[in-house]
């Protein structure tokens, strides 16, 4: 399958369905705007992904999963240089550390997550490579694409009403004044804190998601919520021209009304000067 383009025109949940439908081998790579991923196939079902330079490391994604704890995690990282994850994965069932399906669970979680993280990627290249296989010193899953094509088609759905209502990254946020609201007391989640703490009228929501490693549906999600939960309003960026200027790129046609309303001004001065 000679399969190449731009994800302008077709988007991940698009390719994991033409995948799934043919039970293609191969390697799916993608380079985005700032990273690389590739997902490796096998029959049709995803059986690794890897982005950025994220390598997934074995006891990382068991520690991830609370299978292992700190203090192993780090006898782990010592001991355990040079190891593929097979060998290491057999160590520690052997020792009684962790079974089988623990390991597989942990990864099928861990690869569900970036395939998820990708279906947000609106730009960049992709390119699908028959007959790549799984590192073989990796340990490779079975991951049905039906679920994960169900998903990322819900993400876009919600990417798309996100960016109804938040049309433009560039503005920036501030914090409502709301007399009786401690801040503190808001039950928000570590991320939406990440976010929080960055927000000022010189950073726009699109610096924010730069600095917190947000994609497009996370900052987006976010931000509507302390939105709608009235912590947060819309202001020019302080490194705006202008307010019009600013108020044009958020709302286009904003500059056409202000001047028809310029318009009727000297009109009616005219008429009442006659």
């Amino acid at each position: 399958m000679a399969l190449q383009g731009n994800l302008r025109d077709f988007t991940i949940t698009q390719l994991l369905n033409l995948i799934n439908l043919a039970g293609k081998n191969g390697a799916l790579l993608v380079q985005g705007s700032n990273q690389a991923a590739r997902m490796i196939f096998r029959e049709g079902k995803l059986a690794f992904a890897q982005v950025g330079d994220s390598e997934g490391a074995l006891p990382s994604v068991l520690h991830a999963s609370d299978k292992v704890t700190d203090t192993q995690l780090h006898t782990l990282e010592q001991r355990a240089t040079g190891m593929s994850d097979k060998e290491l994965g057999l160590l520690l069932i052997n020792a009684g550390y962790v079974t089988q399906a623990d390991i597989l669970e942990s990864l099928q979680t861990y690869f569900t997550s970036i395939v998820n993280r990708l279906m947000t990627w609106v730009e960049g290249q992709f390119r699908f490579e028959e007959g790549v296989e799984v590192p073989e010193n990796r340990i490779a899953v079975r991951i049905p694409l039906e679920n994960l094509i169900m998903e990322g088609s819900r993400q876009l759905r919600e990417l798309e009403q996100l960016r109804f209502e938040i049309p433009n990254l560039d503005m920036a946020l501030s914090f409502t004044d709301r007399p009786g609201v401690n801040l503190k007391k808001v039950n928000l989640n570590v991320e939406e804190w990440r976010v929080v703490s960055y927000i000022n009228p010189k950073n726009s929501i699109r610096q924010i998601a730069t600095a917190t490693q947000m994609n497009d549906l996370q900052i987006r999600r976010i931000v509507y919520g302390l939105l709608q939960a009235g912590l947060v309003k819309f202001v020019r960026p302080a490194n705006a021209p202008s307010q019009l200027e600013g108020l044009k790129t958020a709302f286009p046609g904003v500059e056409q009304r202000e001047e028809q309303k310029g318009l009727v001004n000297r009109l009616i001065e005219r008429i009442r000067s006659i």
